[in-house]
């Protein structure tokens, strides 16, 4: 069963910009919700080097309709030079759940 429902995540290198660049596409009803999960430690390589550094993911839960405005917002919002974005589908789940992200993430 596929969904209008999406989950976009990115990753921050600091808890309290985490906590800012969630509440702000709630606040702005780009996304239903969004989850920060815990610290972990990214690998990487960037601009030729191996680099090691302590993230937080959020995850976003919104709609393909809404997912273009909760891009660009990100986009700004972010202080990474190029920020992780990636887009996952949603192809099922709770019926009530799946509504009521629709309708939190519906521009009001």
């Amino acid at each position: 069963m596929s969904t209008d429902v999406v989950i976009a995540q990115t990753t921050i290198d600091d808890e309290g910009k985490a906590a800012l660049l969630a509440a702000g596409a709630v606040e702005r009803r780009l996304a239903a919700c969004a989850h920060i999960d815990p610290a972990f430690t990214a690998v990487y390589r960037w601009k030729g080097a191996v680099q090691t550094e302590k993230e937080w993911r959020i995850s976003y839960k919104t709609t393909r309709s809404r997912l273009p405005h909760l891009a660009q917002w990100v986009k700004e919002a972010h202080d990474y030079e190029v920020p992780e974005w990636i887009v996952l589908p949603v192809d099922g789940g709770s019926e009530e759940y799946l509504a009521w992200v629709v309708a939190e993430s519906t521009e009001a």
